[in-house]
């Protein structure tokens, strides 16, 4: 079987979140499934084009109609021995030899230049897919260019889109319909949402197959709440909806071999290890060296959907009132990084926030961590809580999405679950999740230890994911 799959990002080429780490495994680990044929394609940023240990060859280019004008496409194929697994790069100077990824005043033009491309580009390389499968709202509409433009030449093949997350659906205004996608007003009903273009709308409505990163969100996008304006389109469409979990990348996302961690360990040396890698955050990051205060982390975007503004909310009381410590590592809107810098001044020692991402901090944040929090307001899957289990931290989590199929709750009874999570999206429900775990941490810390050990040997590889995905491609062509 071939699958061709179109992503705005890929590991290890270009990551900025959660779609470059799945862009990075499931096509590998699909490509180990027998008898399967793995095309990539992928916007050639100027990060790509210049990385010095990405090699490229080019292998077509041509120019191609958008709308009124015609632009150039140059398709790079990386040279590697996997013949199971390609990856291509689609290349235009004006779109993407640029210092930002996305935010760019024309996103929709670059992305809809993409998405037809990415079609043509499998023609011009004689590569026909049983599946195209599209990534985000970035790919959106490369279902809606096959069928206008491309149908006669790949007969037969079905369309899949993955939503990784509705909060980014891609807007364009109404005249983009004809001046950048070259469309007449017959698919204004197609494309249309609130009076504009809304590229995942025309995705979710052309698609053969929609999915999105766990089971329980599949459910939740068909609600108002977490549906937004897309919910009634869900609903009809609910169908062709389903979730399949993410997994983790166990090679890369290992304590026991992670060269970024200062102490690496094991279920079998956690009650000897964990602590050192404790001490090495604390002194790294200026905490004070306290074994009875546990470190809650979380490294994340600082926005609302988040659950930021949570921790911001209850944050003072965590400080003031509780023996615990907290390191917080990402950046987003200028409000919480305020929040957070004042929390670290007024409690020296015992708060530390990191403006900014860097991957190594975060390994050893997720090392040295003991309690780790994602109290989301959305949470489509979510890698982070997978991650810390990973590296024997136990999750706080609220109960949503991929969190919820991810974490289940602790039982202090039986000893059964992985985490402590809240039901209803309040700081004072999430502050006695909080309080729940680092009882457990301190008063019985046997149970605690045991948890977490438990926790860094569950498997969430792809394993699962990628033989989920096969089977939907399977049914989808028949």
């Amino acid at each position: 079987m071939k699958i061709a799959m179109a992503a705005s990002e890929a590991a290890p080429f270009l990551k900025t979140g959660g779609l470059g780490d799945v862009m990075e495994a499931l096509p590998q680990a699909l490509a180990e499934q027998k008898n399967m044929e793995i095309c990539v394609f992928l916007p050639y940023y100027k990060s790509i084009k210049h990385d010095l240990h990405i090699h490229t060859e080019l292998v077509a280019e041509f120019w191609m109609p958008l709308a009124w004008r015609q632009s150039y496409v140059g398709v790079l194929r990386l040279k590697s021995p996997k013949r199971k697994l390609r990856y291509y790069f689609i290349d235009n100077e004006d779109y993407f030899g640029r210092d930002t990824v996305y935010g760019c005043y024309d996103d929709g033009e670059r992305f809809a230049f993409f998405a037809k491309a990415v079609v043509e580009a499998m023609d011009r390389i004689d590569f026909r897919p049983d599946v195209l499968h599209c990534h985000d709202w970035q790919t959106a509409l490369a279902p809606l260019f096959y069928h206008k433009f491309y149908e006669d030449r790949f007969p037969g093949m079905k369309t899949m889109l993955t939503i990784h997350n509705l909060e980014y659906q891609g807007w364009a205004h109404a005249d983009f319909l004809e001046d950048v996608m070259g469309l007449d007003d017959d698919c204004w009903e197609l494309v249309s949402c609130d009076g504009a273009v809304n590229f995942l709308k025309t995705g979710i409505a052309v698609s053969d197959a929609v999915t999105t990163v766990s089971k329980t969100y599949a459910e939740e996008i068909t609600t108002p709440w977490f549906g937004r304006n897309l919910c009634g389109l869900l609903q009809r469409e609910r169908g062709k909806l389903s979730g399949i979990v993410n997994g983790l990348n166990q090679k890369r996302f290992d304590p026991q071999t992670d060269p970024e961690i200062p102490v690496r360990f094991g279920p079998a040396d956690y009650a000897e290890k964990k602590p050192l890698a404790r001490d090495a955050l604390q002194a790294e990051l200026g905490l004070d060296r306290d074994s009875g205060a546990p470190v809650l982390a979380m490294v994340s975007r600082l926005v609302s959907h988040k659950g930021i503004d949570l921790l911001t909310y209850i944050g003072e009381t965590l400080m003031r009132d509780r023996n615990v410590q907290l390191v917080v590592c990402g950046s987003g809107e200028r409000r919480f990084e305020q929040a957070l810098d004042d929390l670290c001044r007024r409690y020296p020692g015992r708060c530390a926030a990191y403006i900014g991402f860097q991957p190594s901090l975060a390994d050893r944040i997720y090392a040295g961590c003991d309690l780790y929090l994602m109290p989301s307001a959305s949470e489509p899957c979510g890698l982070s809580q997978l991650i810390a289990m990973r590296y024997g931290a136990v999750p706080v989590v609220h109960s949503i999405g991929g969190l919820k199929d991810t974490v289940e709750p602790y039982d202090p009874v039986s000893g059964t679950g992985c985490g402590f999570t809240f039901q209803s999206y309040n700081g004072e429900d999430f502050l006695d999740a909080i309080d729940r775990a680092a009882a457990l941490f301190r008063e019985q810390p046997a149970d605690f230890a045991a948890l977490a050990k438990r926790n860094m040997t569950l498997d969430f590889s792809w394993k699962k994911p990628a033989e989920a995905y096969l089977d939907l491609y399977r049914r989808l062509h028949g």
